[in-house]
């Protein structure tokens, strides 16, 4: 598998080619992205007492490194959920951060979901974006495309509005055979 195939493999989005399905899927990216970016920032205001109220509490270890990646998963990752570009490895990070905040509100409370009902809601949808990409309205998408012009359906390229560069390029290949 040539390196090319091997991204756009990765960046394309699993494609379910309705406008108005793939327009709510952006939306949800977008919304959860954003709303994400202040947890990171939080936590950089203070990451001592973050690391002591959250790190520490649930044992692991080097509570400052793991202050750290918690929130500059949270402040890189999320801006880049929110505009689909890596959305799937920024996706995945942000599911571990959420798993594990997820377990820290059950050592704090046991299964009270007035404590789990937020991060188990960003978790569901990290795990979303991680397993579908970030849809067809994504920068992943058009990088996907970009670096292979075959790894859309047409329906998928009127979706996203590039059926005339992709019958541009078929116009150019038909003329140079």
């Amino acid at each position: 598998m040539s390196t090319t195939t091997f991204l756009a493999t990765v960046l394309k989005p699993n494609t379910s080619p309705n406008f108005w399905s793939q327009t709510a899927w952006a939306v949800l990216r977008a919304v959860v992205g954003i709303v994400m970016i202040h947890n990171g920032l939080d936590k950089l205001g203070n990451i001592e007492s973050f690391s002591q109220a959250y790190v520490e509490y649930i044992g692991l270890p080097f509570p400052i490194f793991f202050s750290y990646l918690a929130a500059l998963t949270e402040t890189i990752g999320a801006p880049l959920v929110a505009i689909g570009f890596l959305t799937r490895p920024a996706a995945f990070g942000l599911f571990g951060t959420m798993c594990v905040a997820m377990y820290h509100h059950i050592l704090v409370a046991g299964l009270n979901l007035s404590y789990l009902e937020l991060s188990a809601v960003y978790a569901v949808c990290f795990l979303f974006f991680t397993i579908n990409g970030g849809g067809l309205f994504s920068t992943d998408a058009l990088i996907a495309n970009w670096l292979d012009a075959s790894a859309f359906s047409m329906q998928a390229k009127r979706i996203m509005r590039l059926e005339k560069a992709y019958q541009a390029q078929s116009v150019a290949e038909m003329v140079s055979k």
